[in-house]
C-alpha cells in the first residue's frame, strides 16, 4: 500500500477536512478519537547502531527506533525545502473496459547456487558487490523488464531510521516552492472490447441460524518480541531487488497452498528507479501486487524466498491489473490469501483514492480472485464483490480464513478507522455473494453485511487471522491506530469472544510499522508474523514468544 495516509505519515489540514471526509457522525466521532487520542509513551530508542549488512556485504534496513548517530552533523532546524501542494484539477479520459491483462508468464530459472552471484547483470547492475555472471546467462537472450506503469507519487513519511540529514543546526531559511498537485477528473470513454461474460451464480439464501458465543479464552501473555530478518529489499537475505526488480514494498500476506508450500504476497511494488523512502509512483516500475513462494519451514532462521511469479527474467509480474488512475482507480491491493483443495483465492481491494487524513483511504470495491494454475494468472471473478457504497461498506478490507464446512470472512470498512465485522459462506459456494451470512446481535443473518455487529469495540487496520490447531484457538492481529500498536487477539470461535488486546509491536519501538499478517507455519507459542515500514517501505518478519496456553487453566 502506499499514500501519506499511511501509519507513520503525516497529515495536513486535518481539522478543516475531517468534516468533508468523515460526513457521517459515527465515522467522525471515531476519527476525532484517532486525532486526539495521546500518543503512547515512547520507549527509550536503541543506541545508534550502524545499518545491518547481509551476507553479500549488502546494506540494509533497520526498521526500529535509534538514538542519532552521534557523529552525524546535526540537521537543519527547517527543512530545507518547503513544498507547498497548490490542487489543479485535470480532465482525464479513462478507456472503459480498459486494456487486458498482461497474462505473459515465465518458467523461473533456478536462482544461482552462490546468493550472492546477480542472476541478470544484463537487467540490473549490482554496485555493492563485485558480480561475476553466471557463464549460463550468456544462453539465455536479454529479455528487458517489463516497465511499470506511471501513477501519483507517494506521500512521505517522519520516523526514526539510520539515515542522517546534513546541516549546521543553526536556523536556515527554507525554499519555498509551490508544487502542482494534480487532482484527475475522470471522464470514461469507450474502450476495448469487454471481458466475456461470466454465468451469474443462482440466488441462494441461507436462513439466519443463532450462533453461541463462547467465553474469551484467557488472553495470552508475550515473553519476547524480535526482529527475525528483513524480507525484501536492498540488503536483505532474499537480495529481491537483484533477483525480482523488487525495490520497495509492504504487507507480506501469506497462507499455505500445498504442503510445504507458503505464498507470499505484497502490495505496491517498485523496482529500478525506485527512491529509496516509502512508496514510488511515475516511472518506478510499479506494481500493485505480487507474489511469491517459500518452503523455508525453519522460521527462525528468517523467511527466504523461493521463487516469484515473473511476466520475464528477474522480474516479478502483477497478478491482479489496476489502472493507475486516481479518483478511478489508483491500485488494487491485496488484503488476504488463502487455499480450497488446488485452487488459490485472494480477497482484494480497489483503491478510488488515497485520503490526506492519516488512516483513510477510498474504495471502489472489495472482491475475489482465484487461481487455478497455483498462481501464475488469477481471475477476478465479476460477481463475488462488495460495492462501497457511498464510502460506508463494512466488507471492503477483508481476511478470509476456510475452517470446517465454511470460509470465515472478517472485514471492515476503507481505511483503519472502522471496527471488525465477520461473515460466513459454505466452502462450495464462496464465489455467490448471495449465500453468505454475517453474524448480527447473535445469529448468522442472509444479506445484512451493513449491520454486521463488531466483533468488540476498537478500531482496526488490515487484520490477519487464523486457526491454530495447538491451541484449538483463533488468532488475529492488525493494527490498532489509538493504541499505536500492532495486537493480538484470540477466541473459541470467529464470533466470539475475542479477549482484550495484547500489544505485539508498538509503534515507539517501530516507529513506521503497520499491518501484521501471520505466517501459517506459527504455532500457539510462537507466533511469526510480517510487518512492513513505511519509511523503508520494505518487509520484515518478527517472531513473538507467547506464553503456553495449556498452563493458563481450565476454560471458563
Amino acid at each position: 500500500m502506499k499514500s501519506a495516509s499511511r501509519p507513520g505519515s503525516s497529515g495536513s489540514n486535518v481539522s478543516s477536512r475531517l468534516e468533508k471526509a468523515c460526513a457521517p457522525a459515527f465515522f467522525g466521532v471515531v476519527l476525532i478519537g484517532v486525532l486526539l487520542v495521546p500518543s503512547p509513551v515512547r520507549a527509550e530508542p536503541l543506541p545508534w547502531a550502524p545499518p545491518p549488512v547481509n551476507a553479500c556485504g549488502e546494506t540494509g534496513f533497520d526498521p526500529r527506533a535509534r538514538e542519532p548517530d552521534p557523529n552525524a552533523p546535526p540537521p537543519p532546524l527547517l527543512p530545507p525545502t518547503i513544498n507547498i501542494p497548490v490542487p489543479v484539477p485535470q480532465i482525464t479520459p479513462v478507456p472503459v473496459p480498459g486494456p487486458p491483462p498482461n497474462k505473459t508468464r515465465i518458467d523461473p530459472r533456478a536462482l544461482p547456487k552462490d546468493p550472492c552471484r546477480n542472476p541478470c547483470p544484463d537487467i540490473r547492475n549490482d554496485r555493492t558487490i563485485s558480480v561475476l555472471p553466471d557463464p549460463k546467462d550468456s544462453e539465455i537472450p536479454s529479455t528487458p523488464a517489463q516497465p511499470g506503469n506511471s501513477g501519483p507519487a507517494g506521500g512521505s513519511a517522519s520516523g526514526s531510521g539510520n539515515g542522517s540529514s546534513g546541516g549546521s543546526g543553526r536556523l536556515n531559511i527554507p525554499n519555498v516552492q509551490i508544487t502542482p498537485d494534480i487532482e484527475p477528473i475522470p471522464i470514461p470513454i469507450p474502450g476495448g472490447p469487454p471481458l466475456p461474460p461470466e454465468t451469474p451464480p443462482p440466488p441462494v439464501v441461507h436462513p439466519a441460524q443463532p450462533g453461541p458465543v463462547d467465553a474469551a479464552p484467557s488472553p495470552r501473555t508475550v515473553t519476547s518480541v524480535d526482529l527475525v530478518n528483513q524480507v525484501t529489499g536492498h540488503g536483505s537475505v532474499n537480495r529481491t531487488d537483484m533477483r525480482w526488480s523488487l525495490d520497495g514494498t509492504d504487507l507480506g500476506i501469506m497462507w499455505q497452498t500445498k504442503p510445504g508450500q507458503v505464498a507470499v504476497l505484497f502490495g505496491d511494488t517498485f523496482g529500478k528507479g525506485w527512491n529509496g523512502s516509502g512508496a514510488g509512483g511515475v516511472n518506478q516500475d510499479w506494481r500493485s501486487n505480487v507474489l511469491a513462494y517459500s518452503s523455508q519451514h525453519d522460521l527462525s532462521k528468517g523467511l527466504t524466498i523461493d521463487t516469484m511469479v515473473q511476466n520475464s527474467r528477474c522480474h516479478a509480474t502483477e497478478l491482479l491489473n489496476s489502472r493507475k488512475i486516481k479518483n478511478f482507480e489508483t491500485t488494487v491491493i491485496p488484503t488476504s490469501g488463502f487455499a480450497l483443495g488446488s485452487r488459490q483465492y485472494i480477497s482484494y481491494m480497489s483503491v478510488r483514492r488515497w485520503g490526506e487524513i492519516p488512516g483513510t483511504w477510498w474504495t471502489n470495491d472489495g472482491g475475489l480472485a482465484y487461481s487455478d494454475d497455483d498462481g501464475r494468472t488469477w481471475v477476478e471473478d465479476q460477481y463475488a464483490k462488495w460495492d462501497n457504497m457511498f464510502g460506508l461498506d463494512r466488507f471492503q478490507v477483508t481476511t478470509m480464513v476456510p475452517h470446517g464446512d465454511y470460509v470465515y470472512m472478517f472485514g471492515t470498512p476503507n481505511g483503519r478507522i472502522g471496527v471488525i465485522g465477520l461473515a460466513r459462506v459454505p466452502t462450495t459456494q464462496l464465489l455467490n455473494k448471495s449465500a453468505y451470512q454475517y453474524w448480527v446481535h447473535g445469529t448468522w443473518a442472509p444479506a445484512r453485511e451493513n449491520d454486521a455487529t463488531p466483533l468488540f469495540p476498537g478500531l482496526a487496520g488490515e487484520l490477519s487471522a487464523r486457526y491454530d490447531d495447538s491451541t484449538q484457538q483463533w488468532q488475529m492481529v492488525y493494527l490498532d491506530s489509538v493504541r499505536g500498536a500492532i495486537v493480538l487477539r484470540t477466541a473459541h470461535a470467529p464470533q466470539g469472544a475475542w479477549t482484550d488486546e495484547v500489544p505485539l509491536v508498538n509503534t515507539s519501538d517501530y516507529p513506521t510499522a503497520y499491518g501484521g499478517f501471520i505466517h501459517p507455519w506459527s504455532t500457539g507459542k510462537d507466533l511469526y508474523f510480517t510487518i512492513s515500514a513505511w519509511n523503508s517501505y520494505n518487509v520484515y518478519l518478527m517472531h513473538a514468544t507467547l506464553n503456553d496456553p495449556q498452563k493458563q487453566g481450565p476454560k471458563k
